[in-house]
């Protein structure tokens, strides 16, 4: 079985016909927000903007973004359309207080976002015939269980193995056997590097055919470094929890030009990230996604703060969207989380004796991001006290915002300080 001759009709569908859809899709998921989600109806009411407005595509011009802000303020469960009752699942992602982000699902949700998976596994090549081993993180992350179930949805078989545990990864992978992986490319360079350990510098003979890759930015030199290494072909996948989660986009094993936006399910624009004027397709830009068939927690032009822009179709109708650039703000992504330094902060302020002045330096150890942050004690703390508040702020980084750090205590005064916007990032990862 090949993906070439199992594609969806509106997978190669006219763009009048495409548009037709989007349209009316886009004009049920206005009026659904509108009536069911008292986030929504108060955000076109403030902007005067009314379900009826909505004539034509070009019209979602009139209506307002949604922002992570919007969301926040909502926690947790304010945003959604649909009674708690038919929400089946919640997902979340990390925000800069400490409450994540939070995303409610209905069945027909859940199935929909299994499909698009489906569909973007085997627009890389997959199929049912596949074994699939999935190593991004299960839990409150869209990343492990979004690609398990579009994987199962496939038809294939599915190694839920989650990420960590090397050395059970390695051995999964020489045991059973898979011939796809979904993984971030990081940690995959991470595992090529264990392989290659085992079998004399040669990690190019495993079973593994196909790379599923998302969660963070990857450069094409990294990309032509892991087909090299693996010897398999590696393929972009886009998402973010907010709007579905992984397989809002998806880069085709025919021409591997950049992820193919699933249109009939996602509509794109890119806008000015300082301005919000909508651009013309081939600027760069913020990438804006409006939902067209979700229903617990339907988002409307949601700015997703990635930098890109929208292309033409190729091996697809619909439009493909560039590799992401940059983001508009200032979040970092350490390791497939999306870390904000001011969620850093409000850890370090949160354990009585830390000075409020600190760094936060990213680097690679390996294949690995690392995340060091240098912070000063106020007056004099003895040893073990000293020792107790690295122990708890290591705890706190690692529980409230997912991610491992190494905590230095600096002589008070050496970390500089600014009359003016303080340095606190230091990103060597590309130094």
């Amino acid at each position: 079985m090949t993906i070439y001759n199992k594609l969806e009709s509106i997978e190669k569908a006219s763009s009048e016909d495409l548009r037709a859809l989007q349209f009316e899709r886009m004009k049920w998921t206005i009026e659904h927000a509108y009536q069911n989600s008292p986030m929504y109806k108060k955000k076109f009411d403030d902007a005067g903007v009314q379900p009826s407005d909505f004539q034509c595509l070009e019209d979602i011009n009139k209506f307002p973004y949604t922002t992570k802000e919007d969301l926040r303020q909502n926690y947790p469960f304010g945003t959604l359309a649909v009674p708690m009752k038919d929400v089946v699942r919640v997902h979340a992602s990390s925000g800069t207080t400490g409450k994540p982000t939070v995303v409610g699902y209905t069945q027909n949700d859940i199935d929909t976002w299994a499909t698009i998976v489906a569909r973007s596994i085997r627009a890389a090549g997959g199929s049912s015939e596949d074994i699939i081993h999935i190593a991004y993180g299960y839990g409150l992350f869209t990343g492990g269980l979004g690609a398990h179930y579009g994987a199962e949805k496939l038809g294939a078989t599915v190694i839920p193995m989650s990420g960590g545990q090397t050395e059970k990864q390695i051995q999964l992978i020489e045991d059973f056997k898979p011939t796809i992986i979904m993984v971030t490319p990081s940690y995959c360079l991470n595992l090529i590097d264990e392989l290659e350990k085992k079998h004399g510098g040669d990690a190019s003979n495993c079973s593994l055919k196909i790379g599923i890759f998302g969660a963070e930015p990857w450069t094409d030199s990294m990309r032509k470094e892991i087909e090299n290494r693996l010897g398999i072909k590696a393929l972009d996948i886009y998402g973010l929890t907010e709007v579905m989660g992984p397989g809002v986009a998806m880069e085709c094993a025919e021409t591997a030009d950049g992820p193919t936006i699933w249109e009939d399910h996602f509509y794109p624009e890119i806008v000015n990230p300082v301005s919000g004027d909508v651009l013309p397709d081939n600027e760069h830009g913020e990438l804006v996604f409006t939902s067209l068939t979700k229903e617990a927690m339907p988002v409307i032009r949601y700015r997703t703060r990635d930098l890109t822009r929208l292309l033409p179709g190729t091996a697809r109708t619909m439009r493909r969207m560039d590799k992401i650039t940059g983001r508009s703000d200032d979040m970092l992504i350490i390791r497939g989380v999306n870390v904000f330094p001011s969620q850093v902060e409000e850890q370090i302020l949160s354990v009585a004796g830390f000075d409020p002045h600190y760094q936060l330096e990213i680097n690679k150890q390996g294949n690995l991001d690392t995340l060091t942050v240098k912070v000063e004690l106020k007056g004099t703390i003895d040893n073990q006290t000293s020792i107790n508040m690295v122990t708890e702020l290591k705890h706190r980084i690692k529980t409230m915002i997912g991610v491992s750090s190494k905590i230095l205590i600096q002589p008070s005064g050496v970390i500089p300080r600014s009359e003016g916007k303080a340095q606190r990032v230091f990103d060597l990862r590309a130094s």
